[in-house]
């Protein structure tokens, strides 16, 4: 249950793996007088945000063949080999755009869905690629259509279940579609505005979600007459915590995440004959996260709960032994990609802050034994990497806050993430806001712990996994208390000598660009400077041009942010956004838009910069005109980066690594401010922006 509407696509990459038991020693003590730190190797942005070398590694079912993201002429695309044999890959996508970033095995011997939009419009399509031939089709060749893919099994192995909203843009029909011929078979006509749908391994609809009025939900089941009678009810406040978590391949068993009548979500059995619930797992900290389930029954064996860190829990003996030896792995956190249908071999991802994704073969038919394969990124091998150190913050108002500090090599020189002077600090909000940041590997967070910089993730009030209580206190409270706690953060910083009040900076995507806008106009004087991207300026635009096939989710918006359609509504959204303070910011600002972005629409940053540009505030903007919400390409990546890095060097006085060619393939565009960032203006002479759809 990890709702994620406005969270950037950059920034997922924030969160890295998982968060771990052990938190952080207590950071109360007086910083020691310590020797001056040598500065540390400085890491290329290459390194930390090119293309991985190998990502997503998944088995087919039939443990056959062995799969993977790699990229081909520096655009990233699926590869393929035996499992037996993986020096014999080869490319078997050929997308020479935007790159292909989600890929999975059908039960189809030889056949594998990827899904692919355009220019970042996340109008995604579903496309099935036969590995052996290299055709391919498109599931979903209809313009302007979200595909959705709702279901895959090993019981009706030559097709998919497909939800599609080319019949109507707001809500989703359900299909089942031929992997080979692209047929198409219609399983539901949405003209009940179901919101989502629960099939069984026979493709039978057994549940359905529909919204309601009042921000709740109800369960529906089909009534046999053609349409839908309700069996159950998710009240609002427990509506981001609450539903439909999936079935036993028998259909017998439907398991529900839920938190009604509790605080944190729980994992429940509901015998679908009777309606009888049985309490699976549970914890009192944090929301039952992830599980794993037998590949075959469908039966869940295990359960995942991320508090400070992630911890595996087994519900049956014939895993727990499994997981303990892939703990051995080493201190940092595992997770398992994929399982061939037999269960007889699996893919294993390990991961630590200090540690990029690692991925290895597990054969539970020959005794457990662990190959490793590779990694996501070799070129960081050897290079000065430092650890995250979770932390329990104290809000103003008592709330826990669960939150992630990465300390650059000068300010922890013994590693015991306790800061051993003052550094500047770079506040990092997450996207969402209903998601979270966990522990793990940070592409963002090492690289600003290399030039110098403190790192500070904070789970703001309003952030998912922490019961519906904490999720439910961020109500009604952009630019109110969920603003307070990052400014409590940030005073937890200087308590404890991380950080001085002078040399602070704020840097979000989505709703953490929002945080950066609203630190700059509601605090002007606690931020130094702010990095905003694809975060939205104005809250009444902002929920006036959501996309249509959010429609199942505005009352939720509507009672969490603020309702558009009432006076009181207006004012409220209007008081809580940014450009209605613009006068009042008085510290460098850098925007980075994607045109294309269906969800924070480009215009949001263009009137933040026209008001500011009338008032005569200086802002640099970058906008990239094939990219979305968040920045996809990696050469899009690195040249935002670029800039971003000489923009916080200026502000903050950290090292830089210049612009060099970070721009080169980039579609980077600046329409104000290239004066405000050293280099910039130099390195955009002669650039021509590399556009790709």
């Amino acid at each position: 249950m990890r709702t994620t509407l406005l969270v950037s696509a950059v920034l997922l990459a924030l969160a890295g793996c998982k968060p771990a038991n052990e938190s952080a020693p207590s950071a109360s003590a007086p910083a020691a007088s310590t020797a001056p730190v040598a500065e540390p190797e400085l890491i290329s942005r290459d390194a930390l945000f090119g293309n991985p070398e190998r990502v997503s590694v998944q088995l087919s079912p039939d443990g056959q063949y062995i799969s993977w993201i790699a990229p081909v002429n520096g655009v990233l695309n699926v590869w393929v080999a035996p499992a037996n044999d993986i020096n014999a890959a080869k490319a078997v996508t050929k997308d020479a755009s935007r790159g292909i970033r989600n890929h999975f095995w059908s039960y189809r011997p030889g056949t594998l869905v990827y899904l692919r939009d355009t220019g970042g419009d996340e109008d995604f399509h579903a496309f099935a690629v036969d590995v052996n031939s290299g055709a391919e089709k498109d599931l979903s060749p209809f313009p302007k259509t979200r595909a959705e893919v709702v279901g895959l099994s090993h019981l009706k192995p030559d097709a998919v279940l497909v939800s599609m909203n080319d019949r109507d843009p707001k809500w989703h029909d359900l299909y089942s579609v031929d992997l080979a011929t692209g047929k198409r078979t219609e399983v539901v006509k949405n003209t009940h505005d179901l919101s989502s749908y629960v099939a069984d391994a026979n493709y039978q609809v057994r549940y359905a979600t529909r919204s309601r009025d009042d921000g709740g939900s109800d369960i529906l089941k089909p009534d046999g007459k053609g349409g839908w009678s309700k069996i159950d009810e998710i009240p609002f406040e427990d509506g981001l915590t609450t539903g439909p978590a999936g079935m036993t391949t028998d259909g017998s068993t439907l398991y529900l995440f839920d938190s009604r009548n509790r605080d944190t979500s729980a994992l429940f059995a509901m015998d679908t004959a009777s309606g009888q619930r049985t309490l699976v797992a549970e914890d009192a900290r944090a929301d039952i996260s992830d599980s794993l389930s037998d590949p075959s029954t469908g039966k869940v064996q295990a359960v995942a709960v991320d508090y400070l860190r992630e911890e595996w829990k087994p519900l049956d003996d014939t895993i727990g032994a499994d997981l303990k030896k892939l703990k051995e792995i080493g201190p940092g956190d595992i997770s398992v990609n994929s399982r061939t249908l037999d269960d007889k071999t699996w893919i294993v991802a390990y991961s630590a802050a200090e540690q990029p994704v690692l991925y290895y073969r597990y054969d539970r038919a020959d005794g457990g034994k662990l190959t490793k394969l590779f990694g996501a990124r070799p070129a960081l091998d050897g290079k000065p990497l430092v650890k995250q150190w979770p932390q329990e913050i104290k809000a103003r108002d008592g709330l826990n806050l669960v939150s992630y500090l990465t300390l650059p090599k000068v300010a922890d020189a013994d590693a015991d993430g306790k800061a051993d002077k003052p550094v500047p600090l770079v506040l990092m909000v997450h996207g969402g806001p209903w998601a979270r940041d966990s522990y793990g590997y940070s592409g963002y967070g090492q690289w600003l712990a290399n030039r110098g910089y403190a790192v500070l993730q904070v789970n703001y009030r309003g952030s998912t996994g922490f019961g519906k209580t904490f999720t439910n206190a961020g109500n009604g409270e952009w630019a109110g208390k969920m603003h307070d706690d990052l400014l409590d953060a940030v005073q937890w910083a200087f308590d404890n000598k991380v950080t001085t009040k002078d040399q602070v900076a704020i840097f979000g995507g989505s709703y953490g660009g929002y945080a950066t806008l609203v630190g700059l106009t509601f605090t002007p004087d606690t931020f130094k400077c702010g990095v905003d991207l694809v975060g939205p300026s104005n809250l009444n635009t902002l929920l006036s041009t959501i996309p249509p096939y959010w429609a199942s989710f505005f009352e939720q918006f509507a009672k969490r942010v603020g309702d558009p359609r009432t006076p009181e509504g207006k004012k409220l959204l209007e008081e809580r956004s940014p450009l209605s303070h613009v006068d009042k910011i008085s510290k460098p600002l850098l925007i980075g838009q994607g045109a294309n972005d269906p969800r924070v629409k480009q215009p949001e940053s263009d009137q933040i910069v026209k008001a500011m540009q009338a008032k005569g505030i200086p802002v640099t903007y970058a906008l990239f005109p094939d990219e979305g919400h968040g920045f996809a390409r990696p050469e899009n990546s690195k040249a935002f980066n670029a800039v971003t890095e000489g923009f916080l060097s200026q502000c903050l006085g950290g090292r830089a690594e210049p612009i060099g060619k970070d721009f080169t393939g980039s579609s980077i565009t600046v329409p104000t401010g290239a004066d405000g960032v050293p280099g910039l203006a130099e390195a955009l002479k002669g650039h021509s922006a590399n556009v790709k759809k």
